[in-house]
């Protein structure tokens, strides 16, 4: 069953909805729903004060193009849409409404179930499923959705979010927003872009090498670090240490956990290490301590001082 947002609707239920993915407040037509899709008329708000403050942003991942929700072009009430070959380098400006209730736990463009709770989107041209930063011009808070929909395809609406979307965006009272849309591309070497522009989100750890066989130096002064994480901000990065201190406490010895910063081409990260180890197998042994502790994208290096 294709989404609310879709292309693929019952002509019936395209006239009843004929305010496309839901806009907030606004009003849908009058009288029954007949599509048997909905059990109420008109989409709203949910009940009660749904709190987003704790509401992590979409965590963008790499997902190899699929065909669900991608057909190009398509034909919604009589007008034509075309999906973008691909996601990157895309930003625009436009207005931005929000759907909710009525659409709760259907299915979307791409198959998957609409959630109002969760951090998602429609767009008319975007691939899906995909992602993308959400800026609120007039306050300049900012999101990061996954866009798993289509829609919305009346006026001149450029995005329709999620209900809970559009509360941490600060407009679910308002209904629509002026907002700026940019495109984040995952590669399959997980490599990130916004816009087409290098990215590296805040708090989100630098892409780790692969593993691999370290040579050591038969020199006393040779050593080794088991590094558990890399960050663009120091906070993170100190609470990991934290961490890993109190699971290793005083059996550290003389392998303490410390936190360093490097410069790099894409810029600063703070680097959680332990050690030095002057030998591999001594570090491999801390390096499955830690692993077993919920450390599992650690690696082996050598990283002076």
């Amino acid at each position: 069953m294709r989404s609310t947002c879709s292309d693929f609707w019952p002509a019936v239920a395209a006239v009843l909805l004929l305010a496309g993915c839901a806009s907030g407040p606004a009003p849908a037509p009058a009288g029954p729903d007949h599509s048997s899709r909905y059990t109420i008329t008109q989409d709203r708000a949910p009940s009660g004060n749904f709190d987003v403050s704790g509401l992590s942003d979409a965590v963008p991942v790499y997902q190899a193009p699929a065909r669900a929700g991608n057909k190009s072009p398509y034909t919604v009430w009589g007008k034509h849409y075309t999906v973008m070959g691909s996601n990157d380098g895309y930003v625009a400006r436009g207005t931005a409404s929000w759907y909710g209730e009525k659409f709760h736990g259907h299915k979307t463009s791409n198959g998957e179930t609409f959630d109002m709770y969760q951090m998602s989107a429609a767009h008319k041209s975007m691939r899906i499923p995909g992602y993308a930063r959400v800026t609120n011009l007039d306050n300049g808070q900012s999101v990061i959705v996954r866009v798993n929909d289509r829609g919305p395809f009346h006026g001149d609406r450029l995005i329709d979010l999620s209900y809970a979307a559009a509360k941490k965006l600060g407009y679910q009272s308002r209904g629509t927003a002026r907002v700026e849309v940019a495109a984040i591309t995952v590669k399959p070497d997980g490599s990130m872009f916004l816009a087409g522009q290098p990215l590296v989100l805040e708090g989100r750890p630098e892409k780790q090498p692969a593993q691999r066989t370290v040579a050591v130096n038969d020199g006393a002064g040779g050593g080794l670090f088991v590094q558990l994480g890399s960050f663009s901000t120091r906070d993170p990065a100190e609470k990991m240490q934290s961490r890993a201190m109190n699971i290793l406490g005083s059996s550290s010895g003389n392998n303490p956990v410390r936190v360093r910063a490097v410069d790099t081409g894409s810029g600063r990260f703070h680097r959680v290490q332990v050690g030095p180890f002057q030998d591999e197998g001594s570090a491999r042994t801390m390096q499955s301590r830690l692993e077993a502790e919920g450390f599992r994208q650690s690696i082996v290096l050598t990283d002076s001082d």
